[in-house]
């Protein structure tokens, strides 16, 4: 099966079905309708099977249904992350060359930037009545464009999206995934988090990320209801469950705190939600805990995986032991391995740490990065790839996800994982959010160091002694773990999607002299001084 025969023979098994809702309400027989639309206009443009079309959008229903329509005709779909900066995206654009872009209101001035500073001049559609000069009005050619079916006969090997995936440094790397893929991910997501037919979920992931494009297409799978938020806020997230009586949950952890602490009455949500996964940090035991109390489950997954290779482990019962990983996803298979071993692949023994590998040999994972070679180099290692993860396997069988390798905390000697100190130490009454880094240490070499979020109402006064004392005495960390220093901030920095960004804590605090920040905000370095008080979110993966 392709993700385009897919959209219609939903349609034709449930024609009046409702499939998105929240924007705009479509039934099934008229998104299939609008996609074909959508693909007979890009055809019209010169697109043809194996050209990339571009989306500057923000998560939206024009969106969704773009992306759908060139499932059927074998066409590259790229959904640019719009919280990039322009010549990151000049980057991308150029690297991609799609024939068409298409933007929208929230992100057509960002476009005409990076439009403007690219030798790449492809046919641009607008969904803004101001968007980018020269453009053409895309509902207008829509609603102009042949309703039938385009009559592509799309392939499992042809292209289906190409997503790009960064860190905090280096170039964007473009991920393309197959038909095959894409279909074998979205199958896995249904299986995997036991959707049923009709399921309804929230759309508020960002769908120029993994998780946002695997709520959308799995919804197709089902026959379920796709409910758009274009911008994830707890309290609007909390409206649409009710509203639309969301019964599936697919968040990361950062958007299920803001639920739990910043939505509102959790009854509301408890009132239809039945089942919860979450993906792309872990989970401490404190919130998972907060879910199942408030929500009690009836599924409660704990996916790991990434844009690579959709799927590397499930926990099909979070709650049951927080923080592991599980085993391996329905189609694949992982293993722990030797990090510095480049040709041996063999199981390290049980509760030995090393780096988790993946087999390729799988449907959900892709082939290579687009064009460059020397990413595949570093991360595709004998038909394995490399995450770049560090882990452990349990005497049940179960993965536990210690941190990066490259997060590894090393103080006098000895090795810290901070997502176990984070866990730890998330039991604090007055702590709502805390991250956990090695900063440079002329003594232990790195200092464990938490930046504490604290909850609304705590007094600040002397938390930080008094969170530090808790740490030694009563979490439980050994003495070694036990943050050296606690610093209190009002926001720890996200991606879009609710990656921590540890490294942006590393750089505010060794940009500042002696890695110490002054009680008070001098006036000659007021960025220092903004960067660790407030945190303001940097919108890049």
């Amino acid at each position: 099966m392709e993700l385009g025969r897919t959209l219609t023979w939903t349609a034709e098994r449930h024609p009046e079905r409702l499939a998105f809702a929240g924007q705009r309400r479509l039934t099934y027989r008229e998104l299939d309708e609008r996609t074909n639309r959508i693909a007979n206009l890009m055809t019209s443009l010169g697109v043809r099977r194996g050209n990339r079309v571009g989306l500057f959008l923000s998560n939206s229903e024009e969106m969704a249904s773009t992306h759908l329509a060139l499932q059927k005709l074998g066409v590259m779909s790229i959904p640019y992350n719009i919280r990039l900066g322009v010549a990151e995206l000049v980057y991308c654009l150029t690297d991609s060359a799609p024939t068409v872009v298409v933007v929208d209101a929230v992100a057509s001035t960002l476009a005409d930037a990076v439009l403007t500073a690219s030798d790449v001049q492809p046919i641009v559609l607008s969904v803004a009545t101001d968007g980018v000069a020269g453009a053409r009005d895309f509902e207008q050619a829509v609603a102009e464009a042949d309703p039938a079916d385009p009559g592509i006969d799309v392939g499992p090997d042809d292209w289906s999206v190409m997503l790009y995936t960064s860190g905090t440094t280096g170039r964007p790397k473009g991920v393309p995934r197959t038909q095959r893929n894409e279909h074998a991910a979205s199958v896995a997501h249904v299986i995997q988090c036991r959707y049923a037919q009709g399921e309804v979920t929230l759309g508020a992931m960002p769908m120029y990320h993994t998780m946002g494009l695997r709520s959308l297409l799995s919804m197709m799978v089902v026959g379920g209801t796709f409910v758009v938020q274009p911008v994830f806020s707890p309290d609007e997230a909390v409206d649409l469950i009710e509203q639309e009586g969301v019964t599936g949950l697919y968040l990361v952890p950062t958007a299920f705190w803001s639920v739990v602490h910043k939505g509102g009455d959790m009854e509301r949500v408890a009132g239809s939600v039945r089942k919860l996964a979450f993906a792309g940090a872990p989970m401490t035991s404190a919130l998972c805990e907060q879910l199942v109390q408030a929500i009690h489950p009836e599924v409660f997954v704990n996916h790991y995986g990434s844009s690579e290779v959709y799927t590397f482990s499930i926990a099909d019962n979070a709650a049951a032991k927080p923080g592991a990983a599980g085993r391996p996803g329905i189609f694949g298979r992982w293993r722990v391995v030797n990090p510095t071993s480049d040709e041996t692949h063999e199981p390290l023994p049980v509760g030995t740490e090393g780096e988790i590998v993946v087999d390729l040999r799988c449907d959900e994972a892709f082939a290579g990065y687009w064009q460059r070679p020397d990413a595949d180099v570093k991360s595709i290692r004998h038909g394995w790839y490399h995450t770049g993860d560090i882990g452990r396997v349990d005497e049940d069988g179960d993965l536990w996800v210690e941190g990066r390798v490259d997060d590894m905390i090393i103080t006098g000697g000895e090795n810290v994982h901070p997502v176990e100190v984070e866990d730890a130490m998330s039991h604090h009454p007055d702590i709502a959010e805390v991250i956990v880094v090695g900063l440079p240490d002329e003594r232990w070499g790195q200092a464990v160091t938490a930046f504490v979020v604290p909850v609304d109402g705590a007094d600040t006064g002397e938390l930080s002694p008094q969170i530090r004392d808790w740490a030694k005495n009563r979490s439980g960390l050994s003495p070694y773990k036990v943050p050296k220093r606690v610093e209190i901030v009002q926001e720890i920095p996200k991606s879009p999607v609710g990656k921590i960004l540890r490294r942006k804590l590393i750089d505010a605090e060794t940009q500042s002299p002696s890695g110490v920040l002054p009680a008070e905000p001098p006036a000659e370095r007021p960025t220092a001084w903004l960067c660790r008080q407030s945190f303001q979110t940097t919108r890049s993966l």
